[in-house]
């Protein structure tokens, strides 16, 4: 399979093919180029598949949709430049038990959950800016000493959004020449970086959302994200630790270089359909790159261990654990 076609990581495929659709065939999930006259562009073994994510212009069969709710794989949804659209949900990731643990965390429960989360983005984004050789993040380390006292969940916001803020003021001094960033913009995007951040970011709120949903908790309930009709509030908590050390780690990686030029964007700041296609297949294969996970001591892909981060949270709200322990990186 071409990587503009797709690409397979042990459990996850990627669909960005336009016209084509997803089938079954025996035990095979097919790939098929229904518009254009390539054929089979894929077959990966049912058995093997998690999750399946599309992009733009493309369908599934209704036996496999049917095969999909079978065998627990959840199906997520994006437009063809990566904006999260939705997703299939099979009925088998339900699990009564989990989900009443989680709707009775109290508020107490939650913030020493949420914490811990934030302290570690916070750490995580000194250790970033500490790699690039960026000195005189002082001011973060305190803030994150100052986030074991806040007392309530508007105190914590305070303080993240300060780091943030502080953070992202320095972001400039990761950057080869020929970048810049000067300050967080989203909708729409003012810069090619921002317009970077915020596709990994989605990119990387569907790990974290195909991660909760496999392990049964409710990714709209969360513990600091403040609830909202269609917003997953516990996505957005869990991806708070990801977003310095995947996110704009990737995001730096891609340009200091050369994957990502100017060249490869439009007016309106977004990837064109080829910068997309590159974006595309770094991100897969950066996702496949090992780490050694601080809590369990082991070399893991970066995807196994959001998955790792998922089983973590699910212990601390069942009870199983005492505290929730955070991916904390500190070199």
């Amino acid at each position: 399979m071409k990587a503009s076609e797709g690409m397979f990581e042990d459990s996850v495929v990627y669909v960005t093919t336009q016209g084509s659709q997803v089938r079954i065939d025996g035990g095979q999930v097919v790939i098929y180029d229904v518009d254009g006259d390539d054929g089979e562009l894929g077959s990966f073994p049912v058995e093997k598949l998690d999750t399946i994510n599309v992009f733009g212009g493309v369908s599934f069969s209704t036996p496999f949709v049917a095969t999909a709710n079978e065998h627990g794989i959840v199906l997520n949804y994006f437009t063809q430049n990566g904006k999260y659209r939705g997703s299939f949900v099979p009925e088998r990731n339900t699990i009564a038990e989990v989900r009443r643990a989680q709707y009775a965390l109290d508020d107490r429960d939650e913030l020493a959950i949420a914490k811990a989360m934030i302290a570690a983005k916070i750490r995580n984004a000194r250790t970033i800016l500490s790699r690039k050789g960026v000195r005189g993040t002082t001011v973060l380390k305190d803030l994150g000493e100052r986030v074991s006292t806040a007392s309530n969940k508007d105190d914590l916001r305070g303080i993240e959004g300060e780091a943030a803020e502080r953070y992202f003021g320095r972001l400039d001094e990761t950057l080869v020449d020929g970048w810049t960033f000067e300050t967080r913009s989203k909708r729409p995007p003012e810069d090619h970086i921002n317009s970077l951040l915020s596709l990994t970011y989605v990119m990387m709120k569907n790990e974290v959302l195909s991660g909760l949903r496999c392990y049964n908790l409710d990714p709209f309930l969360g513990v600091l994200h403040a609830d909202r009709h269609g917003r997953p509030s516990l996505a957005l908590d869990l991806q708070e630790e990801f977003r310095p050390l995947f996110c704009d780690a990737f995001v730096t990686r891609l340009v200091n270089r050369g994957t990502i030029t100017h060249d490869q964007f439009g007016n309106d700041n977004r990837l064109t359909d080829d910068g997309f296609q590159a974006y595309l297949s770094k991100f897969d294969d950066y996702m496949d790159e090992e780490l050694t996970h601080p809590h369990f001591e082991y070399r893991v892909s970066r995807r196994k261990a959001i998955r790792q981060q998922v089983i973590l949270l699910r212990k601390a709200i069942t009870g199983e654990l005492d505290d929730y322990h955070a991916l904390e990186v500190s070199r």
